[in-house]
Protein backbone atom coordinates (compact mmCIF):
# COMPACT_ATOMS: atom_id res chain seq x y z
CA UNK A 1 0.00 0.00 0.00
CA UNK A 2 1.38 3.38 -1.01
CA UNK A 3 -0.36 6.34 0.53
CA UNK A 4 0.42 9.78 1.88
CA UNK A 5 0.81 10.31 5.59
CA UNK A 6 -0.70 12.42 8.34
CA UNK A 7 0.11 13.07 12.01
CA UNK A 8 -2.29 11.49 14.52
CA UNK A 9 -1.67 10.74 18.18
CA UNK A 10 1.82 12.18 18.04
CA UNK A 11 2.87 9.78 15.27
CA UNK A 12 3.04 9.87 11.49
CA UNK A 13 0.60 7.34 10.06
CA UNK A 14 -0.61 6.30 6.62
CA UNK A 15 -3.80 8.18 5.78
CA UNK A 16 -5.74 5.10 4.72
CA UNK A 17 -6.56 3.38 8.00
CA UNK A 18 -8.92 0.71 9.28
CA UNK A 19 -12.19 1.08 11.18
CA UNK A 20 -12.71 -1.74 13.66
CA UNK A 21 -16.48 -1.63 14.10
CA UNK A 22 -17.28 -4.57 11.84
CA UNK A 23 -15.23 -7.13 13.80
CA UNK A 24 -18.20 -7.53 16.15
CA UNK A 25 -21.55 -9.29 15.94
CA UNK A 26 -24.73 -8.22 14.18
CA UNK A 27 -25.91 -4.79 15.24
CA UNK A 28 -22.36 -4.12 16.48
CA UNK A 29 -23.31 -6.32 19.42
CA UNK A 30 -21.44 -9.28 20.85
CA UNK A 31 -18.52 -11.25 19.41
CA UNK A 32 -17.89 -11.72 15.68
CA UNK A 33 -19.19 -14.80 13.90
CA UNK A 34 -15.59 -15.74 13.08
CA UNK A 35 -13.18 -14.76 15.86
CA UNK A 36 -10.09 -16.05 14.08
CA UNK A 37 -10.91 -14.15 10.89
CA UNK A 38 -11.32 -10.94 12.92
CA UNK A 39 -7.83 -11.43 14.35
CA UNK A 40 -6.47 -12.15 10.87
CA UNK A 41 -8.05 -8.96 9.51
CA UNK A 42 -6.35 -6.82 12.16
CA UNK A 43 -2.95 -8.45 11.67
CA UNK A 44 -3.21 -8.37 7.88
CA UNK A 45 -4.11 -4.67 7.97
CA UNK A 46 -0.87 -3.90 9.79
CA UNK A 47 1.10 -6.20 7.46
CA UNK A 48 -0.22 -4.19 4.51
CA UNK A 49 0.87 -0.88 5.99
CA UNK A 50 -2.10 0.30 8.04
CA UNK A 51 -0.78 2.35 10.96
CA UNK A 52 -4.06 3.96 12.09
CA UNK A 53 -6.88 1.88 13.58
CA UNK A 54 -10.08 3.43 14.87
CA UNK A 55 -12.34 1.71 17.39
CA UNK A 56 -14.70 2.52 20.29
CA UNK A 57 -15.63 1.05 23.64
CA UNK A 58 -19.22 0.74 22.36
CA UNK A 59 -18.27 -1.64 19.54
CA UNK A 60 -19.50 -4.90 20.99
CA UNK A 61 -19.46 -3.28 23.53
CA UNK A 62 -15.80 -3.80 24.39
CA UNK A 63 -15.34 -6.62 21.85
CA UNK A 64 -13.42 -4.56 19.30
CA UNK A 65 -10.94 -3.19 21.83
CA UNK A 66 -10.37 -6.67 23.26
CA UNK A 67 -9.69 -8.12 19.81
CA UNK A 68 -7.26 -5.31 18.95
CA UNK A 69 -5.25 -6.06 22.06
CA UNK A 70 -5.29 -9.80 21.37
CA UNK A 71 -4.22 -9.38 17.76
CA UNK A 72 -1.76 -6.49 17.89
CA UNK A 73 -0.41 -5.79 21.37
CA UNK A 74 3.23 -6.86 21.51
CA UNK A 75 3.50 -6.94 25.28
CA UNK A 76 4.52 -3.32 25.61
CA UNK A 77 2.16 -1.56 23.20
CA UNK A 78 1.39 -1.18 19.50
CA UNK A 79 4.67 0.10 18.10
CA UNK A 80 4.12 2.53 15.24
CA UNK A 81 0.39 1.78 15.03
CA UNK A 82 -1.93 4.47 16.42
CA UNK A 83 -5.00 3.07 18.15
CA UNK A 84 -7.79 5.63 18.44
CA UNK A 85 -10.87 4.86 20.49
CA UNK A 86 -14.08 6.58 21.51
CA UNK A 87 -16.35 6.84 24.54
CA UNK A 88 -19.59 8.51 25.51
CA UNK A 89 -22.26 6.08 24.29
CA UNK A 90 -24.12 3.44 26.30
CA UNK A 91 -25.28 0.08 24.91
CA UNK A 92 -28.30 -1.96 25.94
CA UNK A 93 -28.73 -4.04 22.79
CA UNK A 94 -28.02 -4.32 19.06
CA UNK A 95 -28.03 -0.99 17.20
CA UNK A 96 -28.91 0.96 20.36
CA UNK A 97 -26.53 3.87 21.09
CA UNK A 98 -27.79 6.46 23.64
CA UNK A 99 -25.18 9.14 24.44
CA UNK A 100 -24.12 9.87 28.00
CA UNK A 101 -21.75 12.75 28.66
CA UNK A 102 -21.70 12.79 32.45
CA UNK A 103 -18.12 13.34 33.71
CA UNK A 104 -18.09 10.22 35.89
CA UNK A 105 -19.24 8.05 32.99
CA UNK A 106 -16.68 9.47 30.57
CA UNK A 107 -13.92 8.86 33.11
CA UNK A 108 -15.09 5.26 33.43
CA UNK A 109 -15.03 4.97 29.62
CA UNK A 110 -11.45 6.13 29.21
CA UNK A 111 -10.08 4.21 32.19
CA UNK A 112 -11.63 0.97 30.98
CA UNK A 113 -10.38 1.57 27.43
CA UNK A 114 -6.87 2.01 28.81
CA UNK A 115 -7.20 -1.32 30.60
CA UNK A 116 -8.69 -3.21 27.64
CA UNK A 117 -6.15 -1.85 25.17
CA UNK A 118 -3.28 -2.50 27.57
CA UNK A 119 -1.76 0.99 27.42
CA UNK A 120 -0.97 3.76 29.89
CA UNK A 121 -2.00 6.50 27.47
CA UNK A 122 -4.45 6.44 24.57
CA UNK A 123 -3.12 7.98 21.36
CA UNK A 124 -6.42 9.61 20.40
CA UNK A 125 -9.58 9.50 22.52
CA UNK A 126 -12.74 10.79 20.88
CA UNK A 127 -16.11 11.82 22.29
CA UNK A 128 -18.50 9.58 20.36
CA UNK A 129 -21.40 12.05 20.61
CA UNK A 130 -22.12 15.26 22.48
CA UNK A 131 -24.85 14.44 25.01
CA UNK A 132 -27.66 17.04 24.74
CA UNK A 133 -28.77 16.23 28.29
CA UNK A 134 -25.44 17.05 29.95
CA UNK A 135 -24.13 20.62 30.18
CA UNK A 136 -21.24 20.96 27.76
CA UNK A 137 -19.05 22.70 30.31
CA UNK A 138 -19.22 19.54 32.45
CA UNK A 139 -18.41 17.20 29.56
CA UNK A 140 -15.64 19.36 28.13
CA UNK A 141 -14.21 20.16 31.55
CA UNK A 142 -13.78 16.48 32.37
CA UNK A 143 -12.16 15.75 29.02
CA UNK A 144 -9.73 18.60 29.60
CA UNK A 145 -8.69 16.74 32.76
CA UNK A 146 -8.01 13.60 30.68
CA UNK A 147 -5.53 15.59 28.59
CA UNK A 148 -3.97 17.29 31.62
CA UNK A 149 -3.58 13.95 33.40
CA UNK A 150 -2.04 12.29 30.36
CA UNK A 151 -4.78 9.68 30.00
CA UNK A 152 -4.95 10.53 26.30
CA UNK A 153 -2.38 12.18 24.08
CA UNK A 154 -4.94 13.85 21.82
CA UNK A 155 -8.68 14.47 21.77
CA UNK A 156 -11.26 14.36 18.99
CA UNK A 157 -14.99 14.85 18.37
CA UNK A 158 -17.49 12.76 16.42
CA UNK A 159 -20.63 13.80 14.51
CA UNK A 160 -20.35 17.51 15.19
CA UNK A 161 -20.93 20.82 13.45
CA UNK A 162 -18.44 23.63 13.01
CA UNK A 163 -20.19 25.38 15.91
CA UNK A 164 -19.65 22.31 18.10
CA UNK A 165 -15.95 22.29 17.28
CA UNK A 166 -15.65 25.96 18.14
CA UNK A 167 -17.58 25.39 21.38
CA UNK A 168 -15.09 22.74 22.47
CA UNK A 169 -12.15 24.93 21.47
CA UNK A 170 -13.62 27.82 23.46
CA UNK A 171 -13.70 25.49 26.49
CA UNK A 172 -9.92 25.06 26.17
CA UNK A 173 -9.89 21.74 24.29
CA UNK A 174 -7.38 21.35 21.47
CA UNK A 175 -9.22 19.40 18.76
CA UNK A 176 -6.93 16.95 16.97
CA UNK A 177 -9.60 15.18 14.92
CA UNK A 178 -13.23 15.21 13.85
CA UNK A 179 -15.08 12.06 12.78
CA UNK A 180 -18.28 12.62 10.78
CA UNK A 181 -20.32 10.77 8.21
CA UNK A 182 -18.88 11.81 4.84
CA UNK A 183 -18.31 10.15 1.51
CA UNK A 184 -18.49 10.85 -2.22
CA UNK A 185 -22.26 10.31 -2.15
CA UNK A 186 -23.04 12.12 1.11
CA UNK A 187 -21.49 15.57 1.45
CA UNK A 188 -23.55 16.90 4.34
CA UNK A 189 -20.34 17.56 6.33
CA UNK A 190 -18.70 19.61 3.57
CA UNK A 191 -18.41 22.71 5.77
CA UNK A 192 -16.81 20.65 8.54
CA UNK A 193 -14.27 19.21 6.10
CA UNK A 194 -13.43 22.74 4.93
CA UNK A 195 -13.04 23.93 8.53
CA UNK A 196 -10.74 21.02 9.37
CA UNK A 197 -8.72 21.62 6.23
CA UNK A 198 -8.29 25.30 7.10
CA UNK A 199 -7.30 24.59 10.71
CA UNK A 200 -5.12 21.50 10.32
CA UNK A 201 -7.57 19.16 12.07
CA UNK A 202 -7.62 15.52 10.96
CA UNK A 203 -10.98 14.62 9.42
CA UNK A 204 -11.94 10.95 9.74
CA UNK A 205 -14.91 10.09 7.49
CA UNK A 206 -16.95 7.16 8.68
CA UNK A 207 -18.96 5.09 6.20
CA UNK A 208 -16.35 6.17 3.64
CA UNK A 209 -17.26 3.81 0.78
CA UNK A 210 -21.02 4.38 0.72
CA UNK A 211 -21.49 6.07 -2.63
CA UNK A 212 -25.22 5.47 -3.00
CA UNK A 213 -26.61 5.84 -6.51
CA UNK A 214 -23.25 7.08 -7.81
CA UNK A 215 -22.04 3.45 -7.74
CA UNK A 216 -24.95 2.06 -9.79
CA UNK A 217 -24.12 0.46 -13.15
CA UNK A 218 -23.52 3.26 -15.62
CA UNK A 219 -23.20 5.80 -12.82
CA UNK A 220 -20.24 8.17 -12.36
CA UNK A 221 -18.22 5.87 -10.08
CA UNK A 222 -18.88 2.87 -12.28
CA UNK A 223 -17.74 4.77 -15.38
CA UNK A 224 -14.54 6.02 -13.74
CA UNK A 225 -13.84 2.53 -12.37
CA UNK A 226 -13.92 1.12 -15.91
CA UNK A 227 -11.18 3.58 -16.88
CA UNK A 228 -8.96 2.18 -14.12
CA UNK A 229 -8.66 -1.39 -15.30
CA UNK A 230 -11.32 -3.03 -13.20
CA UNK A 231 -11.00 -0.96 -10.03
CA UNK A 232 -14.05 -1.31 -7.78
CA UNK A 233 -16.41 1.54 -7.02
CA UNK A 234 -15.43 1.24 -3.36
CA UNK A 235 -11.77 1.75 -4.25
CA UNK A 236 -12.68 4.82 -6.32
CA UNK A 237 -14.77 6.22 -3.46
CA UNK A 238 -11.76 5.92 -1.15
CA UNK A 239 -9.43 7.41 -3.76
CA UNK A 240 -11.78 10.37 -4.05
CA UNK A 241 -11.61 10.96 -0.28
CA UNK A 242 -7.81 10.79 -0.28
CA UNK A 243 -7.76 13.35 -3.09
CA UNK A 244 -10.43 15.59 -1.52
CA UNK A 245 -8.17 16.98 1.24
CA UNK A 246 -4.79 16.13 2.78
CA UNK A 247 -6.39 16.17 6.26
CA UNK A 248 -8.79 13.33 5.42
CA UNK A 249 -7.95 9.89 6.87
CA UNK A 250 -10.53 7.32 5.69
CA UNK A 251 -11.13 4.24 7.85
CA UNK A 252 -12.94 1.61 5.75
CA UNK A 253 -14.00 -1.33 7.88
CA UNK A 254 -14.58 -4.99 7.10
CA UNK A 255 -14.61 -8.40 8.76
CA UNK A 256 -12.99 -10.09 5.75
CA UNK A 257 -9.30 -10.27 4.83
CA UNK A 258 -10.17 -10.36 1.11
CA UNK A 259 -12.31 -7.23 1.39
CA UNK A 260 -9.62 -5.52 3.47
CA UNK A 261 -7.00 -6.18 0.79
CA UNK A 262 -9.36 -4.87 -1.87
CA UNK A 263 -10.04 -1.65 0.06
CA UNK A 264 -6.39 -0.91 0.70
CA UNK A 265 -5.58 -1.03 -3.01
CA UNK A 266 -7.39 2.32 -3.21
CA UNK A 267 -4.19 3.95 -1.97
CA UNK A 268 -2.55 3.05 -5.29
CA UNK A 269 -5.24 4.72 -7.42
CA UNK A 270 -4.61 8.21 -8.78
CA UNK A 271 -7.60 10.17 -10.02
CA UNK A 272 -7.06 12.65 -12.82
CA UNK A 273 -8.24 16.20 -12.33
CA UNK A 274 -11.20 15.55 -14.62
CA UNK A 275 -12.16 12.31 -12.83
CA UNK A 276 -11.99 13.97 -9.45
CA UNK A 277 -14.13 16.86 -10.64
CA UNK A 278 -16.64 14.53 -12.27
CA UNK A 279 -17.15 12.65 -9.01
CA UNK A 280 -17.17 15.85 -6.97
CA UNK A 281 -19.91 17.34 -9.14
CA UNK A 282 -22.00 14.16 -9.22
CA UNK A 283 -23.11 14.09 -5.58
Amino acid sequence: MTTSTIDIGGKTVNRLGYGAMRITGDGVWGPPKDHDEAVRVLRRAVELGVTFIDTADSYGPYVSEDLIKEALHDGTGYGDVVIATKGGLTRSGPNVWPPLGRPEYLRQCILMSLRRLGVEQIDLWQLHRIDPNTPREETFGEIKKFLDEGLTKQFGLSEVSVEDIESAQAAGLPIASVQNLYNVGNRSAEDVVDYCDAHGIVFIPWFPVNAGKLANPGGPLDEVAKQHGGATTSQLALAWLLRRSPVIAPIPGTSSVAHLEENLKAADLALSDDEFQTLSDAA
